[in-house]
């Protein structure tokens, strides 16, 4: 019995030593789904937050982060973006964001992903621990979203499952949170051009038609291309349903397809739809096919927020916005209209999250959020927007998106207010371990000063 004591309390000590088990002392904790905690421990055991408060006695021979003065909040979460699937855009061999076909429900991001990307230390140094990686369009032209390739192929419209996923990990798998977190729809639009816009041609008209110099049938013919994308996409949905009937009823002639496998947690309303709309009449449009089809769906890179908040309020659909940092869409929109829409989607009651749409902003997710405070955002609703609000939307409240007993000890330890430039991140831990604050850049930066 005491050499099994003995072992015991071996054991006992080693998880206490343990990577993932620590205690951090004396910090302010900035739980974000409650008020500011001044001075308390965070006690982490085997990756989790396994209490939060004033006194707490720290297990034997556990390791202590000191903390004072400094502040503890959730590591920040960027809600679209194609980590770990692209790394140079110059370079074709090493993107991996797509495939050819008009829908590809069955294409799973997480599988593409490379845990190895330079990518992810240049946002971890930032204190950004989560992102929403997401399948795009194999190719361009028009579509419904807001640019860039998550803008809408005109030959896709359905891209893959995007997968949450930690920025720090050994393998695709052990990076993963949700690895179908939202299914990729690009929904069609009418042409409209603008700044960044699609096509480069304006919005078709009978007015603008004719002012134009566009042929009478040209706004016909664009309205009923339009309603043939629409027409198709509810079509794969019917046959989609029809799969799950089939495949309840054990038919006979049943035959199992990848494709409508992959929809079947659409179609049972576990995975949402993510949807790449940024008009008003987009919007409209897919919100109203969502009711048609009785799913879920989060709307991508809304830039119409003012003129679709009543409609996204009423049906309680989330919004993901794109770059506050961003010039205008059109040439007629006002200066700050990106800028804007952040405090529009607030005072309208509409859930949403920041997301940067690309890979080489994402470092600068923490400073976007900042920016839209000054144009109108409460301060802790943008702070909100990079924790508990991506992580409600996608399903994973539970885990991620706050300083809460029981989630995964996704935390940043700063010297300061974290959307603050000049801040610094002093650690950073994913599931409990401490990821290295450096990357290509930093390294290039000490070899090069260490320089004779």
């Amino acid at each position: 019995m005491k050499l099994f004591g003995l072992l015991m309390g071996c054991a006992l000590a080693a998880g206490a030593a343990s990577n993932d088990t620590f205690l951090i002392r004396d910090a302010d904790v900035y739980p974000v789904t409650g008020p500011e905690m001044k001075g308390v421990s965070v006690l982490v055991q085997d990756g989790r937050i396994a209490e939060i408060g004033a006194k707490l006695t720290p297990p034997r021979g556990i390791r202590i982060v000191e903390a004072k003065g400094l502040r503890v909040y959730p590591g920040m979460i960027d809600s679209a973006t194609e980590l770990g699937l692209a790394e140079i855009e110059s370079v074709r061999e090493t993107e991996d964001t797509g495939e050819l076909g008009e829908f590809m429900p069955q294409l799973r991001a997480l599988a593409a992903v490379n845990p190895a990307s330079e990518h992810f230390p240049v946002v971890r140094v930032n204190g950004i621990t989560s992102v929403m990686t997401f399948p795009s369009s194999g190719s361009t032209g028009a579509g419904g979203g807001g640019g860039g390739r998550f803008g809408g192929g005109e030959r896709q419209f359905i891209s893959g499952q995007a997968a949450l996923i930690h920025t720090d990990g050994w393998t695709w798998d052990d990076m993963a949170i949700k690895p179908g977190a939202a299914l990729h729809l690009i929904f069609p639009s009418m042409p409209r051009g603008g700044r960044g816009g699609v096509a480069g041609v304006p919005e078709i008209t009978p007015a603008s038609a004719a002012v134009a110099g566009v042929a009478a049938g040209g706004a016909t013919q664009a309205r009923q291309a339009y309603e043939a994308q629409i027409a198709s996409i509810n079509q794969f949905f019917d046959d989609a349903r029809q799969y799950q009937k089939a495949k309840a009823a054990n038919a006979p002639d049943f035959r199992p397809n990848l494709k409508f496998e992959a929809m079947l947690p659409v179609l049972e309303g576990r995975v949402p739809v993510a949807i790449s709309a940024s008009r008003a009449s987009a919007i409209h449009d897919a919100v109203q096919f969502a009711g048609k089809q009785n799913i879920k769906i989060v709307i991508l890179q809304p830039r119409d927020v003012k003129q679709a908040a009543p409609e996204l309020k009423e049906k309680n659909i989330p919004v993901i916005l794109g770059r506050v940092l961003a010039l205008p869409e059109n040439e007629d929109d006002a200066y700050d209209s990106a800028s804007t829409l952040p405090a529009e989607a607030y005072k309208a009651g509409v859930k949403f999250a920041l997301g940067t749409f690309g890979n080489q902003f994402v470092r600068n997710l923490p400073y976007e959020a900042a920016a839209a405070v000054a144009y109108g955002l409460p301060y802790d609703e943008a702070l909100k927007s990079l924790t508990i609000n991506p992580a409600q939307i996608w399903g994973v409240a539970d885990q991620v998106g706050s300083v809460e007993k029981g989630k995964w000890a996704d935390l940043m330890i700063t010297n300061g207010d974290p959307l603050e430039i000049q801040t610094q991140i002093t650690h950073l831990y994913i599931k409990g371990r401490e990821v290295e604050l450096t990357n290509r850049q930093i390294q290039l930066y000490r070899k090069y000063l260490n320089r004779p």
